[in-house]
């Protein structure tokens, strides 16, 4: 549309209104250099996809799918953790609970030499196992 509009511009007769005949033109030029504009930049695209390593891009979406999932249940258990803290007693309750399950698991693994022994051999396996 702009080319009619600097060519009669450059006439003198702005003011005449086109002809069914040169906006059909217009129309069909915009039609084809969009259709060929559209053409090339899907080939564009393409060509960058091709380029991508997949199976990498399918290792860091396991990543972030793990890191949010991780994400998501901390924050699920912060809200769990945040309305039992609400409530007065259980809040006591509860560190009551840990400190007996430390006390009987100190009890039955700490009293004797040979215990303390297996303990720190056990701790020591666990982590060659894991840490190498």
């Amino acid at each position: 549309m702009s080319d009619t509009t600097t060519d009669t511009a450059e006439q003198g007769t702005a003011t005449e209104p086109a002809t069914g005949v040169e906006a059909g033109a217009t129309s069909g030029q915009a039609d084809v250099s969009f259709s060929e504009r559209y053409s090339d930049i899907l080939a564009k695209v393409n060509s960058t996809l091709d380029q991508v390593d997949w199976s990498q891009m399918g290792r860091i979406g396991k990543a972030t799918g793990v890191i949010v999932a991780v994400i998501v249940a901390q924050i699920l258990i912060k809200g769990v953790l945040d309305t039992i803290n609400l409530l007065p007693v259980v809040p006591g309750l509860l560190e009551l609970l840990g400190l007996v399950v430390v006390g009987q698991w100190s009890w039955q693994n700490l009293t004797t030499s040979e215990k303390r022994g297996a303990v720190v051999a056990k701790v020591q396996n666990l982590r060659k196992e894991y840490l190498g």
